[in-house]
């Protein structure tokens, strides 16, 4: 889309005020607030071809416009500038994301609550993939008769557990060796690569009775390969009750309805990153209004960024906000949290 110097400047004005005084913006105020040096009929016409265009739009209720879905989409792909935040805000960031936390999972979360109480908005994050990463240490400790608990150490520095069933029969010698077994046989192997089959071998030869073995066996591997389920990470939700954007009662249920299923919402980050490693090179994801495909978003914008805890592991951070957001500053802010989120992850390598 070719715009004119002019009528960028007046785009850009428009989504600048809209987001700023949440009304409609109108000639008057545009010349009032800005230095155009035109007529107000004239910003009328520029006004009528960005409407044409689909770039601004009329309200019900007013005789101003404001920024439409692709409006916003010009503005963020072609019209912002990203602004660095001051050395204070960086300072600010910094102290909230406490360093002495000795979990990734604690630090993700650290680093989720920051960033929404920096933006003012819902913020998420999701949990590393770790397919790429490798088996390190695997534990499997009796909790009594008929329970044991998995402890898997990642390359990545994630500790995963989980509490699995076992034959009741078996003693903590038994199980000790099969443990060994496992870690002896499939440490250093990434976990996508970790098969059924591949446990199975590595447990034979612990001289435990078969039907007992294979029954321990498959708990192992079940535990491994739920080391690589996806978690997502959303704070700040009370905040968006807070914002005029969503004063309508049902406009707010819906989003908190969309927000309060974990999953659907981490299946929609993960297509989003699929979409960046098959399509694109750039640091964000943004998805503005009716381009967000989860239902009850339509009024919101949706940014995300990466984050890396290896080279080939990596995560998404990021904020759920009115699409009335001062895209230039978030982005800033998302980015900050980010890189610090990067160095302080470089402790758990």
């Amino acid at each position: 889309m070719q715009l004119d110097n002019r009528k960028k400047e007046v785009l850009h004005a428009i989504v600048d005020d809209y987001v700023s005084t949440n009304e409609p913006v109108g000639s008057k105020s545009l010349i009032e607030r800005h230095n155009f040096q035109v007529s107000s009929a004239t910003l009328r016409n520029d006004m009528a071809e960005l409407e044409h265009l689909g770039l601004i739009e009329k309200p019900h209720t007013s005789a101003g416009r404001i920024p439409s879905d692709k409006g916003y989409r010009e503005y963020v792909n072609s019209l912002m500038t990203i602004e660095e935040l001051s050395p204070r805000e960086q300072l600010e960031i910094e102290k909230r994301i406490d360093s002495s936390v000795d979990e990734v999972t604690d630090l993700i979360k650290n680093a989720t609550h920051t960033l929404s109480e920096t933006t003012g908005f819902v913020s998420l994050a999701m949990s590393p993939r770790l397919k790429k990463s490798f088996l390190k240490q695997l534990k499997i400790l009796m909790i009594e008769p008929g329970k044991a608990l998995v402890v898997m150490v990642l390359s990545a520095g994630v500790v995963k557990d989980k509490v699995v069933r076992i034959p009741n029969f078996l003693s903590d010698e038994q199980i000790m060796k099969i443990s060994g077994a496992i870690e002896k046989n499939l440490t250093g192997k990434p976990l996508d690569e970790i098969t059924l089959v591949t446990v199975e071998t590595a447990g034979k030869g612990t001289e435990v009775p078969e039907p007992l073995l294979k029954q321990v066996l498959y708990e192992a591997y079940a535990a491994i390969k739920q080391a690589d389920e996806l978690n997502i990470y959303l704070d700040g939700e009370h905040r968006i009750l807070e914002l005029p954007d969503f004063s309508s009662l049902g406009r707010a249920r819906d989003l908190l309805g969309t927000l309060s299923d974990s999953g659907m919402v981490a299946g929609y980050v993960n297509e989003m990153e699929n979409a960046r490693e098959h399509g694109t090179d750039d640091s964000f994801m943004i998805r503005i209004g009716q381009e967000i495909t989860l239902e009850g978003l339509d009024d919101c914008s949706f940014i995300t960024a990466t984050y890396n805890l290896t080279d080939s592991v990596s995560g998404n951070i990021g904020v759920i906000g009115p699409k009335r957001m001062l895209y230039s500053k978030v982005i800033s802010q998302i980015d900050f949290v980010k890189k610090k989120l990067n160095k302080e992850m470089q402790r758990f390598t």
